[in-house]
């Protein structure tokens, strides 16, 4: 049942896995009526599929209020509902992802990759498998300001980072009915969460707003890019432009990314995001610096364009700017953020 709710605003999302037991699943809308009495404005919610295409092309003109800062496509403002999903080759599919606003790819301890999603315009109805929080993930997700973050497992240290933050730390341990385990994968590579249960943990969690995003036509320049590759060590990250589809296509470890649903995975914009990862307070783990300055690469339409990313606090937009100073616009759809060792 790792499918998309059946609201109308979850058209177009992942579909029916077989990776999920069958059970009686609360309607998204109900869980929307409990953490801020949305249900009418979700049910309202116009399909992306209606917009022409899978990637849900936004009509030239549409009110601000109804679109996402995300993505730049129509969308209500619902509340953030961050997740630490597990890239390990045996958790692989993943459930979902396709279904995200933001796909972002971490580097962790051994030089491993770990995924977050992040999740506003539309719920599915399971998602994982869920996988453990780091200590920056703190800081990081300050810039959606109070999200709901789930996770499964942490070290004592970032647990209690976690509760003292704003955050609302959702995690298996406490919230166990919120999550459960199935499919073919082996433990830890199977646990699952289900964004109703995992939203009404978190009644007031920030709804979508702007985290410094800008959507718009293609910019001059740019150099014409077929593939781009971010590689930590024992995992790596390629992006090739397919022009058929119009967005850049995902591949983990040389294998092309698929979720349980069976769709490749992609997005419109991809951003490698060069950072300082200095080990954190356990001396094993990178802490990626997401609050400060650097270089970015932005990709869109099949090209590489050289950014200057900035973000002055932990609850600061982060900015990507072009060379004449003006924002780098994105094309409109998934985005995946992808943090690089400079």
């Amino acid at each position: 049942m790792a499918g998309s709710s059946p609201s109308p605003s979850s058209a177009g999302g992942s579909k029916g896995s077989p990776h999920i037991p069958a059970r009686r699943r609360v309607r998204l809308a109900a869980a929307l009526a409990l953490v801020g009495g949305l249900a009418g404005a979700a049910a309202a919610t116009p399909s992306f599929a209606a917009y022409g295409n899978d990637e849900g092309a936004a009509p030239e003109r549409h009110d601000a209020a109804s679109t996402s800062p995300f993505t730049g496509l129509p969308a209500q403002r619902n509340p953030v509902l961050a997740v630490k999903i597990d890239n390990h080759k045996d958790a692989r599919p993943q459930t979902a992802l396709e279904d995200a606003d933001i796909v972002g790819v971490e580097k962790v301890e051994g030089g491993l990759g770990r995924v977050f999603a992040v999740y506003s315009s539309h719920y599915p109805e399971s998602l994982g498998p869920v996988r453990s929080a780091r200590e920056y993930n703190v800081e990081q997700m300050r810039m959606f300001q109070r999200p709901a973050l789930a996770y499964s497992g942490a070290r004592a240290a970032v647990v209690e980072k976690i509760k003292k933050s704003p955050l609302y730390g959702v995690s298996h341990d406490d919230h166990p009915d919120a999550y459960e385990r199935g499919g073919d994968n082996e433990p830890p590579h199977n646990l699952y969460g289900h964004p109703d249960k995992l939203l009404e943990k978190a009644p007031k969690a920030s709804k979508a707003e702007d985290i410094g995003f800008r959507f718009g036509a293609e910019p001059s320049g740019g150099t014409p890019t077929g593939e781009q590759t971010v590689d930590y060590g024992s995992s790596r990250t390629t992006f090739n432009w397919s022009a058929n589809e119009g967005r850049w296509l995902v591949s983990f470890d040389g294998e092309p990314a698929k979720g349980t649903s069976g769709k490749r995975l992609g997005g419109k914009t991809v951003i490698i995001q060069k950072t300082e990862m200095p080990p954190d307070s356990s001396g094993k783990t990178p802490y990626i610096e997401t609050v400060g300055s650097g270089e970015a690469t932005v990709l869109r339409d099949g090209k590489a364009f050289t950014t200057k990313w900035e973000r002055e606090s932990a609850t600061s937009d982060t900015t990507y700017t072009l060379s004449n100073g003006e924002r780098m616009p994105f094309d409109r759809g998934q985005v995946w953020l992808v943090y690089q060792e400079r």
